[in-house]
Parts: C-alpha cells; structure tokens; sequence
C-alpha cells in the first residue's frame, strides 16, 4: 500500500477505488488528506471511462473524524483561517457529491463526524454490522456545520435533531433504519461481495442516464409538484429519449440483447 494519505486505483471495468490510508490513525482527517480527496473526486469526476466509483479505508476503522494534530493546529487558527480551512473540506464533499457517477461507501469501524459525512455524501452507502457512528461536534463546543447538508439530506431532520444535540454513538442497525446505510454486511469480508453485487447492477446501466437521474434528483428535491415541475421533468425524458442512449437502449430491449454499455 502506498504511503499516500488516499490511494486511487482504477479496474480494467472502469471502477476507480479511493482508499483512505491512514490505518494508523483510523484515517482520520488532516488537511492533506482533505485536499488530497477534493482532486481524486474532482478528477475522477471528469474521467470518461470511469463507470462507478468506491470510497473505502484502510484498516480498522472508516474515518475517525478530526486528526488531534489538525485540531491543534486549528486551535490557534484565526476565523478566517478556520473558514478556508471548513472550505476545504466542503469543496471535497461537494466534488464528491458532484460526481456523475455512482458513488459507493463501503464503510467498517468507526465513521465519525468527518468520517459520517463522507458517508452521507455518497450515492450508496454499505455497512459491516459492527461499524460505529457519530456526530460528536458539540462535545467539544462545536458544531457539524459542513457536513450537515449531507447528514440531514441522508438521515431526515428528525434524526438529527436527535444525534446532532446528543452526540450519542449510534450503530449500524440505527444508521441503516435512519438511510444513512442502504445495506448491512454481517463482516468486512463480505463487503467485497455486496459491493460486487452492487456494481453488477450499476454496470448494466447507461452511464448518461444514471449521471442525468443523479442531477435530476437535486432538481426536483423538495420542490412543489405543480406545472412548472411537470415542464420540467417531461423536458427532462425528452431530451433522453433522443440521445444515442436513448435510442440505442430501446433499441436493444425489443431486439431482446443487451445494450452496447452493459458489459455484465
């Protein structure tokens, strides 16, 4: 394994596997693990031939949250020093989020603060049952400012009130009943299967159409559904249903044969 902080690597199927690679402190994040992870998204996001990407960890543990030494440094931060430096990390979120591909976290241990938001941010998020949550900002006086859109989006506001107020250790059982997890594995080995089982899936679809439904969900997240919104949308299929996509997926379903993109 390398000595970077996060390792990228890239299958022949086009799956890119981002590995944090702090085993030694539970990959706890610094800022150069941060930066690091803000180019591999941003990067990857841009990369035609990358199908799926995976978001896992090295070792015993996800993602601790804050590396201790970070937050020393921190300590004598200035506001607007402790805001480039909250940035940082939203920007890594944020490319995260803004890959149009499907995003998976396979996640093991403990998944805290930091750790949990970088799950939250993920399309898929799949859990060993003895894996370990928590949103333990206001312990220290703070607050879980730059991961909370993902948080809220992923677990619902009612949760939150709950575990951003107690900062409470939550179990997987509790993630998964919350949707912060969408599956448990009963150990880490058997999350190489269930993150196979899920590529198969995403691997038979168009690449197009899956980055399209991906934006499609920000678009009509939370609004009303009336005129305006049903223009839209109907805009929407239009559009896919004459791209080369389009075309070419009907095409092969009543030829009854797989289309060009599924190599399953």
């Amino acid at each position: 394994m390398s000595e970077e902080s996060a390792v990228l690597h890239f299958s022949n199927e086009g799956i890119a596997t981002v590995t944090l690679n702090r085993p030694e402190l539970h990959n706890a994040f610094d800022e150069e693990l941060i930066e690091r992870l803000g180019d591999i998204f941003e990067d990857v996001g841009h990369q035609e031939g990358v199908r799926a990407v995976v978001v896992a960890a090295a070792g015993k543990s996800y993602c601790a949250g804050a590396d201790l030494n970070w937050m020393k440094r921190a300590a004598g931060f200035t506001e607007e020093d402790n805001r480039e430096d909250a940035k940082a990390l939203g920007r890594m979120l944020k490319n995260l989020q803004n890959i149009p591909k499907p995003t998976i976290a396979l996640v093991q241990g403990a998944a805290y603060g930091g750790g949990l938001g970088l799950v939250a941010a993920c399309d898929i998020a799949i859990g060993v049952k003895s894996a370990k949550f928590c949103l333990s900002e206001v312990k220290l006086g703070l607050l879980p400012a730059v991961i909370s859109p993902y948080v809220v989006e992923a677990m619902g506001v009612r949760a939150c009130r709950r575990y951003f107020l107690t900062a409470e250790v939550f179990d997987a059982e509790t993630a998964h009943h919350y949707g912060l997890l969408h599956e448990l594995v009963d150990d880490v080995h058997d999350l190489a299967h269930a993150r196979d089982a899920i590529l198969k899936q995403v691997m038979a679809n168009a690449p197009g159409a899956m980055a399209d439904s991906k934006d499609l969900i920000y678009t009509v997240a939370n609004l009303p559904i009336d005129q305006d919104l049903i223009s839209v949308t109907a805009s929407r299929i239009a559009a896919r249903r004459k791209t080369d996509e389009g075309k070419e997926g009907i095409t092969a379903f009543l030829e009854k044969r797989k289309a060009t993109w599924n190599k399953t």
